[in-house]
């Protein structure tokens, strides 16, 4: 299961870099938060109850997240 933590902190860390060659900063730090978050849990070596728990967490506070910026922050079409 820490494999598998370390799998998505290599793919949140790719995306991360082409967000910021993209020129899309803060959705790039984002990226990189979520880089640090799961690269950390691949090396602590939990249960792996523990870690379907982090990971739980992870998605629910992401949803309401992703769920606020798009109802209250985001304006449609106002890119450029």
């Amino acid at each position: 299961m820490d494999n598998m933590f370390k799998l998505c902190g290599f793919w949140t860390g790719i995306f991360a870099v082409m967000f910021f060659v993209g020129h899309m900063d803060q959705v790039a730090l984002l990226f990189v938060a979520s880089t640090i978050f799961f690269m950390l849990l691949g090396y602590m070596k939990l249960t792996e109850r523990m870690y379907l728990y982090m990971f739980g967490a992870y998605l629910m506070i992401f949803t309401v997240g992703f769920t606020y910026y798009a109802t209250f922050i985001h304006v449609p079409g106002a890119g450029h």
